[in-house]
C-alpha cells in the first residue's frame, strides 16, 4: 500500500489540539557495512525518471541487491531542497521493482504536487529510504524523535480506520516534539476533530528505522560517465544531435553504450582508411 511520507510545507504547531496549516560497486549480499541503502539506488531512480520523462525504454537492471524491503522515494528541488514528491510502501518489495515503481509514482502521482517536468530534472535531489526494524509501540509516546519513523492507525470521527506515517527525519526537520508529531500525523491522516489526550491514547503506533541515501542531480551527472567509460576518457556521444530539451541533462547510464560502440566503430574504420 502506497503512502506519503511528509507534509508539503513546514507546519506551525504547538502542543494545542489544532494545526494552523496543513557508488559504483556491486553489493553481493544486500548489505554493505551493515547497510542496505546505497547511492546506486538513487542513481537508478534518476535513470528511471529520465527515461519516463523522455518516453524511452526503462534502464537496464541495476547491480545493487534485489532483496525485499519497505521503501520510500523522495524528490526535492532547488537549493532549498523543497519537497517535490514523496511516496513509498510498507509492503516489502524487491528493490529493483520497488524503486522503479516508486521513482515514478513519487514524481508524478503525489496528489500534493503537480507532476515533475523535464525542465525540473536538472534541479532535483532524490532520496531513497529503506525501512527496517519495525516494532509495535506500547503507546503513542513509545518512540524517539530523530531515531524512529512512526506509522499510526486510528479511527476518525466517522469510525473509519485511517493510517499516516512520517519518516524519521520529518520531526527533527520540522522542530517537533512527540506530541506535535502525533497531532500532525492525525491531521495528515484526515482527523478533523479535537485532538485530546484520550484520542491520542487510542492510537496504535508502529515505530521503525530508516536507512536514507540522498544524491543530487550534480552527483548523478558526475557518476554516469565513470560507469560506462571506466578508465577510458570518452565524452558522451550521440548518433544524432539531441533535442534541445535533452541538453539540460545527460542520457541515463543505460543509454550510452550503443552510441559509444557505434562511434568507436567509426573511429576504427577511419584509422584503417588512413593506413
Amino acid at each position: 500500500m502506497a503512502a506519503g511520507c511528509c507534509g508539503t510545507k513546514k507546519q506551525k504547531l504547538n502542543n494545542s489540539t489544532s494545526i494552523t496549516c496543513n557508488g559504483t560497486s556491486l553489493i553481493p549480499n544486500g548489505v554493505r557495512n551493515g547497510m542496505v541503502a546505497h547511492p546506486e539506488m538513487c542513481f537508478f531512480c534518476f535513470d528511471v525518471l529520465y527515461c519516463h520523462l523522455h518516453s524511452l525504454d526503462p534502464p537496464k537492471t541495476p547491480n545493487f541487491c534485489n532483496d525485499p524491503y519497505p521503501l520510500f522515494v523522495t524528490w526535492k528541488i532547488g537549493k532549498d531542497r523543497r519537497l517535490r514528491g514523496c511516496i513509498g510502501t510498507f509492503n516489502a518489495m524487491n528493490l529493483h521493482c520497488g524503486l522503479r515503481e516508486y521513482a515514478v509514482t513519487s514524481a508524478f502521482k503525489d496528489s500534493r504536487f503537480s507532476p515533475i517536468t523535464r525542465d525540473e530534472f536538472s534541479k532535483l535531489h532524490v532520496s531513497v529510504s529503506i525501512l527496517r526494524h519495525f516494532e509495535d509501540g506500547s503507546d503513542y509516546l513509545d518512540w524517539e524523535v530523530g531515531v524512529h519513523g512512526i506509522r499510526i492507525e486510528f479511527h476518525n470521527e466517522k469510525g473509519s480506520k485511517r493510517t499516516a506515517t512520517y519518516l524519521p527525519e520529518v520531526a527533527p526537520e520540522q522542530g517537533w516534539d512527540q506530541i506535535q508529531t502525533i497531532d500532525s500525523l492525525l491531521r495528515k491522516g484526515g482527523y478533523k476533530g479535537s485532538v485530546t489526550p484520550d484520542i491520542r491514547r487510542t492510537i496504535k503506533l508502529t515505530r521503525y528505522q530508516s536507512e536514507k541515501i540522498s544524491v543530487s542531480y550534480q552527483d548523478y551527472l558526475n557518476h554516469w560517465p565513470a560507469q560506462w567509460c571506466g578508465s577510458y576518457v570518452v565524452p558522451p556521444l550521440h548518433p544524432l544531435p539531441p533535442p534541445a530539451s535533452m541538453l539540460q541533462a545527460p542520457l541515463p547510464i543505460s543509454l550510452h553504450i550503443t552510441p559509444i560502440i557505434n562511434s568507436l566503430k567509426v573511429f576504427a574504420s577511419a584509422a584503417v582508411l588512413r593506413s
